[in-house]
Formats: C-alpha cells, sequence, structure tokens
C-alpha cells in the first residue's frame, strides 16, 4: 500500500478531481434540458451528502470490500488490465441500479466514475476518498443543471 503525505496533494486524486471539469461543461453544452436541478435544501443535502454516503459505503464499502477479499489470491487482487475484478463487478452493480432509476445512457455514463470511485478506494484502501470525489461530482451535476437553468 504506498504511502501518501499529506502536505502533497495524491496525483491519482488531484487527476479524478481534474476529469470531471470537462465533463460538467459537455453536459452544460449538450444534456442540460434533461438535466434535473435539486429542488430544496432536502434535495441538495440527498444529492451532496446522502447519496454519496450510502451509494460509496455500501458499493465500495462493503461490496467492494468483500469482492477483494474474495478475487485475491497470494496477497494479489484479480484483475482485468488495470482494474480489479473487485471494482468491475461493483462497477456492474452500480450501473444495474441505476438503470432503475436513470435512462439508459444516464446509467452507463456512471460505469467510468464508479470505476475512479472504486480506485481510489482500492487506492487508499478506504472509502471515504470515494464519498468525498462522488459528492463533488454530484455537486457538479447539480450545478451544471443549475447554471443551465439559469443561462
Amino acid at each position: 500500500m504506498p504511502v501518501h503525505r499529506l502536505n502533497r496533494p495524491d496525483p491519482h486524486l488531484v487527476l479524478a478531481l481534474m476529469a470531471a471539469v470537462p465533463v460538467w461543461v459537455g453536459l452544460l453544452m449538450w444534456a442540460g434540458p434533461w438535466m434535473r436541478v435539486p429542488q430544496g435544501v432536502w434535495s441538495w443535502c440527498s444529492l451532496l451528502l446522502v447519496q454519496p454516503c450510502l451509494e460509496e459505503w455500501v458499493f465500495r464499502g462493503l461490496l467492494q470490500g468483500e469482492a477483494l477479499r474474495l478475487t485475491t489470491w497470494r496477497g494479489r487482487p484479480a484483475r482485468l488490465g488495470p482494474v480489479t475484478w473487485a471494482n468491475a463487478l461493483v462497477t456492474l452493480a452500480f450501473v444495474a441500479l441505476h438503470l432503475l432509476t436513470t435512462p439508459v445512457a444516464w446509467a452507463l455514463a456512471v460505469a467510468a466514475p464508479s470505476l475512479v470511485l472504486g480506485h481510489l478506494r482500492e487506492r487508499f484502501n478506504s472509502v471515504w476518498p470515494a464519498v468525498w470525489v462522488h459528492a463533488i461530482y454530484n455537486m457538479g451535476f447539480g450545478v451544471t443543471a443549475w447554471l443551465h437553468r439559469a443561462v
């Protein structure tokens, strides 16, 4: 497990956050009309706190933790190229969950962020970086939808 210094930002964490910016710009330009603006304080709280905490604790904490345990041999997690089996399986489950509540294209669009969040969970051996990045991603989606309505 790599050691991370607090005085220097982790490059994977920085890249995960920077990668969201062009996505938000693209959504603002092309998908704005289909995005829903959170209505009221409780909707924003759900988007920024409840959903990231629940989804990451369940998917990255419980499911990915158990999947890592089951797919690790001789101290090394099984991989599909650069992605662990655990991350790939949990990403499939995460997309399936989103298929229940969002259009197919939106549900499929969560696959890449899910892989990023799973990587962060494994890199830091903690669910908290994934929770915070998920909350920032959701904030960007909410602000993007709001900006589209405001323009």
